[in-house]
């Protein structure tokens, strides 16, 4: 039984948020939330509250207990990006780009 929640459009890059997501894959729940919650980055809070989302997802639409649960896959695509320009010097331009991401989590239960 796989159980999946997903945050779109989120305010950070994808390679910034893929740093955190490295770090709890495959870690129990209750392990991932407390790595979380000690990480000093931006992305833990996001990765935090997607999987938070899944595990309440787990509970209540497939009855499973949070304490069987793995993360089994996790991962972060590119959204779509904001592209803005700013007045240079000499009438050039330099353009900014705000990149979002897509964020995955795959919850499943623990094989014994």
């Amino acid at each position: 039984m796989e159980v999946k929640a997903k945050s779109k459009h989120l305010s950070i890059s994808p390679q910034k948020l893929r740093l955190v997501c490295d770090q709890v894959r495959g870690m129990g729940v209750g392990q991932a939330r407390v790595v979380l919650e000690y990480m000093p980055q931006k992305g833990a809070e996001l990765v935090g509250k997607t999987l938070a989302s899944a595990v309440a997802n787990a509970e209540n639409n497939f009855d499973l207990n949070p304490d069987d649960l793995v993360v089994a896959q996790i991962f972060a695509d590119e959204g779509p990006r904001m592209r803005r320009y700013k007045a240079g010097a000499r009438g050039r331009y330099k353009p900014r780009v705000r990149r979002t991401a897509h964020l995955t989590v795959i919850l499943a239960e623990r094989e014994e």
